[in-house]
């Protein structure tokens, strides 16, 4: 920030750098086969919810028409050996899909489902091994970085063509049962696919305003504390230049006066640094009320769901140290964690702030919360940090 910049146009300024943020996944990976991976900017939390999701609601249903195909066009022991590879292929690619890592197995997996299909219509008369193909590609062709619609078009053009050569063996009724049901179900599993990644690309915009939201507050929040060091040391700054100034023209016509005029300068600079200390530290005085407000503000802004619960109001001795405990809980919550929730309850003689955003199995160094369990501890409280259940965890609690 250039001295003649104010803090709002510094403000302005980050926000329409902000604006222009890809929303676009991450570059194609080359080791994918062309197939592009999903939403970077997801959060491990969502993806792992979607995960979920999509293995509790759409596998079972995958599991039994897989066994269902096998069963019903298995006329012989040995057609498993056919007809389980193509299912199989199938299954591991939605397994996958749903880890959002299909490009690593998307052309195996297409592969040998396309040679399933085939054999099923030329060797054991399976109707149904059209199912293999159909599912395996659908989840793979929509992941394309190009041509993706062309590769559709393309599947379902192989579908009917390997059905339509059933037609050499069994001329009379091998239309329906090996072209035209083949090829309509697999358009509308293609179609289907198309728009569940829509689906999957709105899930990406909304994870990316959400975490423009929250680097934007953090910017806000840097933007606020370099307008109050402006606050502090502009003023000052400006007087100690006319002081000196002044000091200089008196030194030999008024030496007394100038002594005076230094000393005054000497006293300016002190305050300003013991407040510019102050300030570093978050010691200056804060409203706990208005923090929690700031505080509620922040979370909502940045897509997070925020509870504050206040079972009794903080005495005078301890309110602005839980002041500048919960600011710099909710800087550390909007810059470092993954939180969807935040529980915010405030006692007589503490606070606790407690979010779902907790990434690993071990609590990290916050350099900012380390400072403040000194001046906690040293007003005779306790600030403590913990991680359980995925949820970490920031209390503060005084001796009443």
């Amino acid at each position: 920030m250039t001295p003649a910049e104010k803090p709002a146009d510094q403000c302005r300024r980050v926000t329409a750098t902000y604006d222009v943020v890809s929303l676009s996944g991450r570059a194609e990976d080359p080791n994918t086969g062309g197939v592009r991976a999903r939403a970077l900017r997801i959060t491990d939390a969502t993806q792992g919810q979607l995960r979920r999701l999509n293995l509790a609601t759409a596998l079972p249903p995958l599991l039994l028409a897989a066994v269902v195909v096998v069963a019903v066009d298995m006329h012989a022991w040995w057609h498993a050996f056919i007809l389980v590879p193509g299912v199989a292929a199938a299954l591991v690619a939605f397994e996958r899909w749903t880890a959002n890592d299909i490009g690593r197995v998307a052309l195996p997996a297409v592969l040998v489902s396309a040679v399933v299909w085939p054999l099923g219509v030329l060797v054991t008369g399976s109707p149904n091994a059209y199912w293999g193909i159909a599912s395996a590609a659908s989840l793979a062709v929509p992941r394309l970085t190009r041509h993706r619609y062309a590769a559709a078009a393309a599947l379902v053009g192989y579908v009917a063509v390997i059905g339509a050569t059933r037609l050499l063996i069994e001329p009379d009724g091998a239309v329906t049962r090996f072209v035209l049901v083949p090829t309509g179900l697999t358009t509308l599993i293609i179609v289907a696919s198309f728009v569940g990644e829509r689906f999957y690309d709105i899930v990406q915009e909304l994870e990316v305003s959400k975490e423009r939201e929250a680097e934007l507050a953090v910017t806000r929040e840097r933007v606020r504390f370099a307008g109050d060091l402006h606050d502090i040391q502009g003023h000052t700054l400006h007087v100690v230049k006319l002081k000196a100034a002044l000091a200089q023209k008196l030194v030999r016509a008024d030496p007394d006066r100038a002594e005076d005029e230094l000393r005054e300068i000497n006293a300016l600079v002190t305050d300003t640094i013991k407040q510019t200390k102050e300030l570093a530290y978050g010691q200056r005085r804060l409203n706990l009320a208005a923090e929690l407000e700031n505080a509620k503000n922040l979370f909502e802004a940045a897509g997070i769901a925020v509870r504050i619960t206040r079972e009794a109001e903080a005495g005078a001795r301890t309110s602005e140290l839980l002041g500048q405990v919960l600011r710099e809980t909710t800087t550390n919550i909007l810059r470092h964690a993954q939180a969807t929730r935040v529980r915010i309850t405030l006692a007589a003689a503490g606070i606790t702030i407690v979010n779902d955003g907790a990434r690993g199995e071990s609590v990290p160094e916050l350099r900012g919360l380390s400072t403040l369990r000194r001046r906690v501890a040293e007003d005779g409280g306790e600030l403590t940090v913990s991680l359980a259940e995925g949820e970490f965890v920031t209390a503060a609690v005084f001796a009443r």
